[in-house]
């Protein structure tokens, strides 16, 4: 055997395709929002426990940290649900042709950019 050769594919080889890229972060984010799903319950066990609580939250929320993490957390939520109605897609059989894979993936990318930036000015500007 070639020792000059890897064992296995590399990542440093590796030629990378959008399925893959969309594939690492769908399960990237299934692990940050299911983090944040607690941290949400959490948050909502304090505003149960008194106005104090309240308060600290709604202050975190209103800087611009807190923003941050808000827009975040919808960018997630927002590629991990269009990332799941193409994984719901492949389960019914369609989509795996290579133009149509990579066509949907890079609707995923765009369009969780463009819902988060549409929930943004709705909640800016209409609610």
């Amino acid at each position: 055997m070639n020792e000059k050769n890897p064992i296995s594919p590399h990542i440093q080889i590796y030629n990378w395709h959008i399925s893959s890229l969309v594939s690492i972060v769908h399960r990237i984010t299934g692990v940050i929002n299911i983090t944040l799903i607690t941290i949400i319950c959490f948050l909502v066990m304090f505003l149960m426990l008194g106005p104090n609580n309240y308060s600290l939250i709604n202050i975190f929320f209103n800087s611009i940290f807190g923003k941050f993490v808000i827009i975040f957390i919808t960018w997630s939520f927002s590629f991990q649900i269009l990332s799941e109605v193409r994984h719901f897609f492949w389960d019914l059989g369609y989509g795996f042709e290579l133009k149509t894979s990579n066509l949907t993936g890079v609707f995923v990318i765009v369009g969780s950019f463009l819902t988060t930036l549409l929930i943004y000015f709705i909640g800016r500007f209409f609610i």
